[in-house]
């Protein structure tokens, strides 16, 4: 039987939407301006939490490590369905397609954690206010993101060595725009129970752990928040958080409804549209939410743009 990693093996084809190209048409140029928003959105972030020292906090460290992992998993993935999309060769080397899913595995499994991190960081500023820079010191911020990474590559590591080595009988057409576990899981031509009952407790470890670990911070928050009798202290308190919990439930929602069933009941089409969102609209949301919701961002970026215009005039 042969394996994907053969060395006879002539990589995989990416079907895509292929099925309907008028749709690939609109999705190429759709995709590719809310790539570039999302690259520009998010690389401002990154760039505002280094150059201002006002940002230098706790929340705004953990803020651009989610925007870099975003970054870094709507280039792993957008690019090729671009190139994809774009012409009739829709074909991926068999090293590109392991290159893709171990990173959208690391960078997915990191961001779920580090998520739930930036809840427990919210915790702290609310409920734990005078204690809240004792609490988030640096060390405990670089350690909470350190796990986050090393935790979901190391995941993705196991998850990619049990999915890529299954005989594949000489099925290499992914319905899918790029490589993911439950797509590769369906071109096996062997029992993948095993694997998808291991896949499912992963799943669970990353997604419903975290999610539980951030519904029962944000309960203690709102307990803390009605708790404040200044009807303007309750806003900003709760604005402080909504945002997160937007980009929670838009990323945990995607997520949950393409991981936590088994391969065989999938709708393809539901899932690739679930993947789009968690893999570009999700990314896009991100810096969008936290900018437009945020004064502390918008006055940084006011500033920023101020400096550099003083300094191309002097």
């Amino acid at each position: 039987m042969e394996r994907a990693n053969d060395s006879t093996f002539p990589g995989f084809i990416l079907l895509g939407f292929s099925g309907r190209p008028h749709l690939e048409t609109v999705l190429l140029v759709v995709i590719l301006i809310t790539y570039l928003l999302s690259f520009l959105g998010n690389g401002t972030i990154i760039l505002l939490s280094i150059l201002e020292p006002r940002l230098h906090t706790p929340m705004y460290f953990f803020l651009s490590n989610l925007s870099f992992t975003d970054l870094c998993l709507t280039t792993c993935t957008v690019p090729q369905a671009l190139v994809n999309f774009k012409g009739k060769d829709k074909t991926i080397s068999y090293g590109g397609c392991v290159t893709q899913l171990f990173i959208v595995l690391g960078l997915g499994g990191g961001e779920c954690i580090l998520l739930s991190v930036m809840a427990y960081d919210r915790y702290a500023a609310v409920c734990r206010p005078l204690h809240y820079m004792v609490i988030m010191h640096p060390w405990l911020c670089l350690q909470l993101v350190a796990t986050a990474w090393l935790t979901g590559f190391g995941n993705s590591v196991v998850q990619t060595a049990l999915t890529m080595t299954l005989p594949l009988c000489g099925k290499n057409q992914v319905d899918h725009f790029f490589c993911e576990v439950p797509v590769m899981l369906k071109l096996a031509c062997t029992n993948t129970s095993i694997n998808e009952a291991e896949s499912f407790a992963v799943s669970v470890f990353f997604l419903v752990v975290p999610l539980s670990l951030i519904l029962v911070s944000y309960g203690h928050i709102t307990r803390a928040v009605l708790m404040i009798k200044s009807a303007q202290g309750r806003r900003k308190a709760f604005g402080t958080c909504s945002s997160h919990l937007l980009v929670v439930i838009s990323f945990y929602g995607t997520l949950i409804s393409t991981y936590l069933q088994p391969p065989s009941s999938y709708s393809q089409d539901v899932n690739k549209s679930m993947a789009l969102i968690y893999t570009l609209v999700t990314p896009l949301l991100n810096p969008l939410i936290y900018t437009l919701r945020n004064k502390e961002v918008k006055v940084a970026l006011k500033r920023l743009a101020g400096r550099t215009i003083a300094s191309r005039k002097s």
